[in-house]
């Protein structure tokens, strides 16, 4: 603490990321991190703009990467806002469109940042209780709030919610902003944006760190009713004009244009997902059911902690949370096959 800081920092409980080794030769299955790299178009896209440019600043309002990710979503332009990572397009969105006398609500167990961001702007929550099997209740989010967010995948869980059951949650709370955070959403869900047209108070976001392969250049976006967009434009351009370089949007534009690439990497995570899937079940775990590219899944004789320290001698780092309901969980990414293999290896014989 210093007598320089503003007074409400000292108070702050910031985020804490999922471990970042610096060791080599580890199996790193902590962080949701895509085990194939990005597409080809995308890399040589960005290859291509290492050039003389760099002295310029870029484009403002990335109408390449707009127009790309429009053109993808069959949506307008003015329906899209672009961030640096989507980490900040929620930290906007908490800012601008959250800040009310009611509380937010949002899973008791989900996205550690979201309480992050209510401490950082003054926001109430409310944590609603996920239901005996891990899974979101609709029903449960049908009472006043500020406004309502969760991650579709639900993080750290990896359980899928309808877009029935989304809708349920929208047309309880017309007059509530509703984000829909969809990390994960391509490895197994349908996205929420076919609905943005018939719901002006819905916002979804998405990441190209997860799906895309590209979570080291930080690119994060969010599509609604042109209303909610306009009010995240005006705090970007009220906080930083420029979040993505010339780098990000250009590769971030060729990755949407890609889709082959797309298709094909998606496709084999979730052909891996489930051969990791039946690998732990056979050895006793109890898994629940993931639409994302990890897993959740727990030992009914075996420690959580302890596991995690027997694979990290083995050199697989998993990702262990110490939250009292799921502190006998891992949550483990999905990796390559020679990764996942290494996991289950890992294990020994429990």
């Amino acid at each position: 603490m210093s007598k320089f800081w503003s007074p409400f920092v000292k108070d702050l409980v910031p985020y804490v990321p999922g471990e970042q080794p610096k060791l080599a030769k580890l199996v790193k299955l902590n962080t949701n991190e895509n085990p194939y790299g990005p597409s080809p178009k995308a890399l040589a896209a960005m290859q291509t703009e290492l050039n003389d440019n760099l002295r310029l600043y870029p484009d403002p309002n990335s109408d390449l990467l707009k127009n790309a990710v429009a053109t993808y979503y069959g949506v307008q332009t003015n329906q899209v806002f672009l961030g640096n990572g989507s980490d900040e397009v929620l930290a906007h969105i908490f800012h601008g469109l959250l800040q009310h006398d009611k509380a937010v609500l949002f899973p008791d167990i989900s996205y550690s940042f979201y309480p992050v961001y209510c401490g950082l702007y003054g926001i109430q929550f409310d944590a609603v209780p996920l239901d005996e099997q891990f899974q979101i209740n609709p029903a449960a989010y049908a009472r006043p709030n500020g406004g309502i967010i969760f991650p579709n995948p639900n993080a750290p869980t990896g359980c899928l919610l309808a877009l029935d059951a989304v809708e349920q949650i929208l047309k309880a709370s017309p007059d509530s902003v509703v984000v829909v955070d969809e990390a994960y959403i391509d490895f197994g869900g349908e996205t929420a944006i076919s609905l943005v047209d018939r719901y002006p108070n819905l916002l979804v976001t998405q990441t190209l760190s997860k799906s895309r392969s590209l979570a080291g250049l930080r690119v994060g976006l969010a599509v609604g009713h042109p209303d909610l967009i306009e009010a995240l434009e005006r705090i970007k351009n009220s906080f930083n004009s420029y979040p993505l370089d010339r780098l990000a949007n250009v590769g971030a534009a060729a990755a949407f244009e890609d889709r082959e690439y797309f298709d094909k990497t998606c496709r084999l995570v979730i052909e891996h997902r489930e051969w990791v899937v039946a690998q732990l079940e056979a050895k006793g775990f109890e898994v629940l059911p993931s639409a994302a590219n990890f897993i959740f899944a727990r030992h009914p004789k075996h420690d959580a902690a302890g596991l995690a320290a027997k694979l990290r001698e083995q050199g697989v780092i998993v990702r262990h949370f110490k939250q009292e309901r799921i502190a006998q969980f891992l949550r483990i990414s999905i990796g390559t096959p020679e990764q996942n293999q290494a996991l289950i290896d890992g294990l020994g014989n429990l």
